[in-house]
């Protein structure tokens, strides 16, 4: 991570079986002074040695949950302002340049920072199905705040303000059809097991309701119909989603009673 520009910035990763796509994202962190790799160590590619002959501090780490890995990831960074991403991601050379700059500056008055995302599909940009705008905090200072314990969807809860940022992450999570489901089912049940934990439960008409209005939230109201096939089918996985956790909230509640 060789850079006249170097700011005290740190990035925090957390990756699995990312060997096709961490690499990209780690040459676009030039501007960084550190980049931090937790690997989960299960990890059966080469994520971990790509991370190596990038330059970057690596650790493999056994799987503790999104939340607890991430800041694990977090505390393992020397400096006080850290940049959070996925190995999916990327930092565009304008987004680079507005770091390097917020972080040169004389004042930081926010305890964090949030981006616009830009969700990437079979090439191409999606605006609609509720992919955008998608606004995420990721530069924060890690002395004001720490993520949440949510299963699923964590969020970091800061100490002090956050400031909306005009910059963008590009965001490459879904290669194939397969990917977009296979994430459907994993988060699913980690909602359901949320759900669960805060004392929801689920009608039998739960999963139908959710689904049916998920649907036509992302392929009409949305515009997902405007998408072509990968809008009908993004609408109809994020309809899926929404079914299927509230199922298997039922499911868990109906084979274990309390």
């Amino acid at each position: 991570m060789n850079n006249p520009r170097q700011t005290s910035v740190s990035v925090a990763i957390v990756a699995k079986d990312e060997a096709d796509r961490i690499g990209a994202c780690l040459d676009s962190l030039g501007f960084a002074d550190e980049v931090v790799v937790i690997v989960d160590d299960q990890s059966r590619d080469d994520t971990l040695a790509i991370a190596q002959s990038h330059g970057c501090r690596t650790l493999s780490k056994p799987w503790m949950g999104y939340a607890r890995q991430k800041q694990f990831a977090v505390d393992s960074c020397r400096n006080d302002w850290v940049l959070i991403l996925d190995a999916d991601e990327r930092i565009p050379l304008e987004t680079a340049a507005r770091i390097t700059d917020l972080m040169a500056g004389p004042d930081r008055p926010a305890a964090g920072y949030a981006f616009l995302r830009r969700n990437i599909f079979h090439g191409r940009w999606f605006k609609r199905c509720g992919w955008w705008p998608d606004r995420v905090v990721r530069l924060v200072n890690r002395k004001q705040g720490r993520f949440s314990d949510d299963l699923v969807h964590e969020q970091w809860i800061a100490q002090g303000p956050l400031e909306r940022l005009e910059a963008v992450i590009d965001h490459y999570s879904f290669p194939t059809y397969a990917d977009l489901l296979e994430k459907m089912q994993n988060y699913s049940t980690l909602a359901a097991l949320q759900m669960e934990k805060d004392g929801r439960r689920a009608g039998w008409w739960s999963p139908i309701s959710h689904g049916l209005w998920t649907f036509i939230q992302s392929y009409f109201l949305e515009l997902g119909v405007l998408e072509g096939f990968d809008g009908f089918v993004i609408s109809l996985t994020n309809a899926g989603g929404s079914f299927m956790k509230y199922a298997k909230l039922r499911e868990r509640r109906l084979c274990n009673p309390s």
